[in-house]
């Protein structure tokens, strides 16, 4: 009982595992901001696609 207790214990203080989470934690930050630009960028620019659109008489509807 005591050698798991051991190991639980040094399992616990290893960081190398908490180093592992934490670029887990960033990529999936990373990920996350890469999503909301693009569907950001996406939107704008049907915007501009159906703005355009408009000025030139073509009377679309916007796409959905």
């Amino acid at each position: 009982m005591e050698k798991l207790k051991a190991k639980l214990i040094e399992l616990v203080r290893d960081e190398e595992g908490l180093t592992t989470v934490e670029y887990a934690i960033a990529g999936s930050l990373v990920g996350l901001a890469v999503v909301q630009a693009f569907t950001d960028l996406g939107t704008q620019v049907g915007t501009t696609i159906y703005g355009l659109e408009e000025a030139i008489g073509g009377g679309g509807a916007p796409a959905p």
